[in-house]
């Protein structure tokens, strides 16, 4: 059965850092794209990160400089660096992998998120 299990949110004063992890189990880690979501209360969910197959990264203009995705093969993980903290950052922060195979189709899969709250 496949699962990705997010960790590393909590309770953050402004201008700190965090460092979420996602834990893949039960596929092959290195064949999919993995992203990192957010969705704040009230909104739609935010794609805030990108790791392709092999390692580029690509990120919206709303968080470039701030937010660094990257990728573990060997421990099935996938970590999300956030520096430089705001409230606006506040959001349960989600991990998704997708692959697209030829002939076949495309497999997608979520975690059920971890929450961030920025905040004095």
């Amino acid at each position: 059965q496949v699962q990705l299990v997010e960790s590393g949110g909590g309770l953050v004063q402004p201008g700190g850092s965090l460092r979420l992890s996602c834990v893949a189990a039960g596929l092959t880690f290195s064949t999919y794209v993995m992203r990192w979501y957010r969705q704040a209360t009230g909104t739609e969910c935010e794609l805030v990160a990108t790791i392709t197959t092999p390692d580029t990264t690509d990120y919206p203009d709303s968080v470039e400089g701030r937010f660094t995705i990257s990728r573990d093969i060997a421990k099935n993980t996938v970590a999300l660096q956030i520096n430089t903290l705001k409230p606006e950052d506040t959001a349960v922060y989600t991990c998704n992998a997708r692959r697209t195979v030829p002939l076949f189709g495309t497999t997608a899969y979520w975690g059920l998120g971890t929450p961030v709250t920025v905040s004095s």
